[in-house]
């Protein structure tokens, strides 16, 4: 069996909806995991996708901001959140695929906070925040087994060639020295495999592209902060991995791209 996942922070679900539905009619992902979807569950558009032949939709949702979200065409289980930090904010959705070669694979879908714009935890309590998420995201990756796929927009740009500059990025959030090693370290804690660099380990990759950029394309200052992480169980059946770079041209787009990633289980 070929399983393609899909991790795509959305930017509001609502309101970029059919995007959503030009996506799974485009990628035909057996999984998408949205982020941001800045929604309520109840008003999530789920005949959207469920027209699209995605039934399944397991979320949690705050109005506004934040938000997760995991569309299936398989039959999947809900799973217990984990309320990273005790805020009780809606960054973290899980489920179990039901059926099928890939039954028993969970699925975490994960949307860490970006961490404002100065990189000091003393002066920033965003920054700090985000610090401690990743902290007890490695504690929790040390604890859990079984086979998993960890998807979501990390925000955090580990690589030298996951930003548009590494040297002007080094004191930027998502790409300084700190946020890369907690990153590193709660990658190694779960024994997790980066999917996307294992498929493809060197060469400029990106998945978010800014806003303020009058031209997103011709400036190409993009960042990869959306990323697909396998457990060793699972990570060897990687196959195929992309970003659909065209979607973030799409009209009124996230600023983010979709990042597929495809396995053979």
């Amino acid at each position: 069996m070929s399983l393609t996942v899909c991790t795509w922070n959305i930017n509001s679900v609502r309101l970029r909806a059919g995007l959503v539905a030009r996506l799974l009619e485009a990628a035909r992902p057996d999984v998408l995991c949205l982020q941001e979807t800045k929604s309520p569950v109840e008003k999530i558009p789920a005949e959207v996708f469920a027209n699209a032949g995605y039934s399944t939709l397991i979320a949690r949702g705050d109005k506004g901001y934040n938000g997760v979200a995991i569309l299936s065409r398989l039959p999947m289980e809900p799973l217990p959140h984990i309320d990273f930090c005790g805020k009780g904010d809606a960054r973290h959705v899980a489920a179990r695929i039901a059926g099928g070669a890939a039954a028993g694979l969970e699925i975490h879908n994960l949307y860490i906070p970006a961490g404002g714009d100065e990189p000091d935890p003393a002066i920033n309590a965003k920054f700090a925040h985000k610090l401690d998420f990743v902290a007890e995201l490695a504690a929790w990756g040390a604890r859990r087994s079984g086979p998993a796929l960890l998807m979501g927009d990390l925000n955090i740009a580990p690589g030298e060639d996951d930003v548009w500059s590494h040297k002007a990025l080094l004191k930027v959030v998502s790409h300084t020295p700190v946020e890369v090693a907690a990153f590193e370290a709660a990658r190694a804690a779960g024994r997790w495999t980066d999917v996307s660099r294992a498929l493809a380990p060197s060469g400029k990759l990106y998945s978010w592209w800014s806003y303020r950029a009058a031209d997103w394309a011709a400036a190409d200052k993009g960042r990869r902060l959306d990323h697909i992480w396998a457990s060793p169980d699972v990570a060897g059946a990687a196959r195929e991995g992309r970003v659909l770079r065209d979607a973030r041209g799409w009209e009124q787009p996230s600023d983010h791209a979709p990042v597929l990633a495809r396995f053979a289980l």
